[in-house]
């Protein structure tokens, strides 16, 4: 993947890493991406110009290889967003979408829930697909409480998406 050409390759590698039990081809070809990945961050002299910057909604689900102390430099944590940012993301989501007038997008704006930003996005993009199944040309306020309810689950339970009922 990267052999030879530590003189060549870019100066920015952004990758998603997670620790999978590999059954399926995809699942197999991570796990040997990531391996990749470790190995290359081995051979690299720390003042080298190589920078690799790596981002995940799902830091619990990072190799701890990857994580060790003194493979990465500085780590960045984005905190969740408070009800002005929820309230942008929001309007950043629905812009383009077609809402029912029963829609209050205040009740999640306002729910305490841990809602981050992917999993906002996560709930305005499966309250749009609701309406689209049922032929709808606007997105109510129950598939809004739907979505949201699916996106949540999905996120505590770590079930995969072919296995929500």
């Amino acid at each position: 993947m990267l052999s030879g050409q530590k003189g060549k390759i870019p100066h920015k590698i952004h990758n998603n890493i997670f620790r999978y039990d590999s059954h399926s081809g995809g699942e197999k070809e991570i796990q040997r991406t990531m391996l990749e990945l470790l190995n290359q961050l081995d051979g690299f002299d720390s003042r080298a110009d190589v920078k690799v910057i790596m981002a995940t909604n799902k830091i619990e689900t990072l190799d701890p290889a990857l994580i060790r102390p003194g493979r990465i430099d500085r780590k960045i944590e984005f905190p969740k967003p408070d009800q002005k940012t929820k309230r942008k993301i929001f309007s950043i989501h629905v812009g383009k979408m077609s809402l029912a007038d029963d829609v209050d997008i205040d009740e999640f704006i306002n729910a305490k829930d841990d809602l981050s930003g992917a999993d906002i996005k996560a709930t305005c993009t499966e309250a749009g697909l609701l309406a689209l199944r049922e032929r709808r040309m606007r997105v109510t306020q129950e598939d809004f409480r739907k979505a949201k309810e699916k996106t949540l689950y999905l996120k505590k339970g770590n079930i995969p998406e072919g296995l929500y009922i």
